[in-house]
């Protein structure tokens, strides 16, 4: 669905050409998260009052959420001394039970041994180039842009 001049939003992610932002999730549903990223895109163009891209993708999506909602937390990772095999074997169990193409899943396996990996209370997360992988809450982030890993990160347990 067409939501504003460059913003196209689909049923598991948004591509901004204003921004030259891509972003797509898979596995549990993070379509809050993306709400929240749209809402910060647009806030300083169209200020608190009613963000139209947000408030389209809302309508698109069919959530219930409020531009109050949109508050990013500070993530506090602690980063793993040592990356070894039962970690890497975690995260590739994880991969294999989300529902994505295979030739994703592909690229990104290749890429979890360069990746940083942080352990949580609920598992491990993986922060790939363009990528994050949450073994916790099963979903798997793509982007094109770095910006995009520290938007996502700040909403990554909220929702």
């Amino acid at each position: 669905m067409q939501c504003e001049e460059e913003l196209e939003v689909y049923e598991n992610g948004f591509e901004d050409g204003r921004f030259n932002l891509r972003v797509e999730y898979y596995g549990t549903d993070a379509r809050k998260i993306l709400l929240a990223i749209i809402y910060e895109l647009y806030l300083p163009d169209y200020g608190k009052e009613y963000v139209y891209p947000f408030e389209c993708a809302k309508e698109f999506w069919g959530i219930s959420m409020e531009g109050e909602e949109v508050k990013g937390e500070e993530f506090m990772l602690g980063r793993t001394k040592f990356v070894n095999l039962s970690l890497l074997n975690r995260l590739e169990g994880a991969l294999k039970k989300i529902e994505a193409p295979e030739n994703l899943k592909k690229s990104i396996l290749k890429e979890l041994g360069k990746s940083e990996i942080y352990r949580l209370k609920d598992g491990i997360v993986a922060l790939g180039k363009n990528f994050i992988l949450d073994e916790g809450r099963r979903r798997l982030f793509i982007f094109n842009k770095p910006r995009a890993r520290e938007l996502l990160l700040r909403y990554l347990r909220k929702w």
